[in-house]
């Protein structure tokens, strides 16, 4: 697979976005159109094309390489999800339904305060941000390793095209424009799972019964961990609990996501949406976790050390790339490109508006589709992507992968007040000492980090996973509870 062949591929590939964007924009580039398309969105291609926005380009590579050293455990937290994407349909939607949300951090202002609300959007801004950033941020090593090296074509040169690529796209039509092209991105992203899966098979001398029964009875199989609670961060419990936890705070309180779903008429096709999404989502880990099974056979049998890669994450690229004819490779680019782009261009999208309504008031504005708003609107999409681009050249920088994935894993830590401040406000009447919150949602993951990193490691043999955003939301809540006495009465509509 030669890089010409991969850049060719990858021209011919934005060329087709370019071209779904200005069909859907052609007759309709205003505000509303790019914030929640009109609310007119049907429910299946939104719920077809939020596939391509949950999965990234991360997960196309790291799930399948994870495999080597947790077997199929990742899908006990993908059981998690599942249930918290129901709780997301049947809690969240009808709140946000019912109060006609553009921003989902609107409720907070309503039902908290004004500072709660700011708060809550800005926990929304930095975390989307350096998390859409590291993102594009590994997948473009991918790209400038495969390709783009080969004419010594600077690294910021290659995240800036790409992201220029993206915001040409999604400027004029905003989320009209992304629910068509995610369509045909988780389409791309589908095909390549399952075309890898074929192509991995054929190269091992597999047939599809055959396959299914190697992966199955390989030593990478083990679904559900049971044994050590404490010490293992894959236990059944920590990952199925984190799973649920996770999924409603980074899904269902995440502007991002939650945007398509606003995108509906009604909140009964919102509901169908995300059921509908829950089920392809299960399925389609599934299959990654079977690439990821079919990899470590192909390298054990062929040679490939893969203790010898930078990380697991290379041997997905590495097979597909280097060892396998010219259509897998294609394949690979396909779905990671896919991947990838779909994720970067939503949260741009969401960014956008997110800044627009929570910070400019734009949904306070006698008429939100001024022209001299649709050009603020334009120029806030712009300097997101710039501001995207410094935080991954500043990745860049850095060069340390446990320095940038310690980076990710505190902005992963703000959810946790996100998730604290919407449970307090829905679960409970009480009220909440606005001024306090900015505070508390700083302190919670600030206890938590130190707390882990000064107690738990060095004293106890308990191994913190991805319930940690339950500890997390939990202290949140304890402390808005502590000192509700100070706050004013919660209005009852929000309540």
């Amino acid at each position: 697979m030669t890089p010409t062949v991969l850049l060719l591929f990858l021209v011919v590939y934005f060329s087709l976005l370019l071209g779904v964007a200005c069909f859907t924009s052609r007759k309709s580039a205003d505000n509303s159109a790019f914030f929640v398309a009109n609310r007119s969105a049907k429910w299946y291609m939104v719920a077809f094309g939020m596939i391509g926005t949950a999965l990234s380009g991360v997960t196309f590579i790291s799930v399948p390489g994870a495999v080597g050293h947790s077997d199929f455990g990742y899908f006990q937290f993908i059981l998690g999800n599942a249930v918290g994407f129901v709780i997301i349909a049947y809690v969240l939607l009808p709140l946000y339904y019912r109060m006609n949300l553009t921003s989902i951090y609107t409720y907070l202002e309503e039902r908290l305060g004004h500072r709660s609300y700011k708060t809550g959007a800005m926990i929304f801004l930095i975390s989307r941000t350096i998390g859409s950033a590291f993102r594009l941020y590994l997948v473009a090593i991918i790209l400038q390793w495969f390709i783009f090296d080969a004419w010594n074509i600077p690294f910021a040169v290659t995240i800036a095209l790409c992201l220029l690529l993206i915001w040409l796209y999604t400027n004029k039509g905003g989320l009209k424009t992304i629910i068509v092209t995610d369509m045909l991105q988780t389409f791309f992203l589908l095909l390549a799972v399952v075309l890898s899966i074929y192509f991995m098979a054929d190269s091992l001398g597999l047939s599809l019964l055959e396959t299914i029964e190697t992966v199955k009875e390989s030593s990478y199989s083990k679904i559900f961990f049971w044994d050590d609670f404490l010490g293992d961060r894959i236990h059944f419990w920590k990952h199925f609990l984190g799973g649920i936890f996770v999924t409603v705070a980074m899904t269902g309180l995440d502007q991002d996501l939650m945007q398509k779903n606003l995108s509906m008429k009604t909140i009964g096709e919102a509901q169908k949406n995300m059921l509908t999404f829950t089920g392809i989502f299960v399925v389609i880990n599934l299959f990654f976790l079977a690439v990821g099974a079919l990899l470590y056979i192909y390298a054990g049998q062929n040679g490939i050390d893969v203790a010898a890669m930078p990380t697991p994450d290379y041997l997905y690229p590495e097979i597909a790339l280097h060892h396998l004819a010219i259509v897998p490779g294609i394949v690979f680019m396909m779905g990671l490109t896919a991947a990838t782009f779909a994720t970067t261009d939503s949260a741009l999208t969401a960014l956008t508006t997110s800044f627009c309504v929570d910070f400019l008031n734009f949904n306070k504005k006698a008429d939100p589709n001024d022209r001299a708003l649709v050009r603020t609107r334009n120029r806030v999409h712009f300097g997101f992507s710039v501001v995207m681009l410094l935080v991954i050249l500043v990745f860049r920088v850095i060069n340390n992968d446990s320095v940038v994935n310690a980076i990710f894993t505190a902005a992963s830590y703000t959810y946790g007040p996100l998730l604290g401040l919407f449970a307090f406000g829905i679960l409970t009447k009480l009220p909440v000492a606005d001024r306090l919150v900015p505070y508390i949602c700083v302190l919670s993951p600030l206890l938590c980090y130190l707390t882990n990193t000064f107690v738990v490691e060095p004293y106890t043999s308990y191994a913190v996973g991805f319930e940690l955003i339950i500890y997390n939301g939990a202290l949140t809540c304890l402390m808005l509870w502590a000192t509700s006495s100070l706050g004013k009465p919660a209005s009852p509509a929000t309540t």
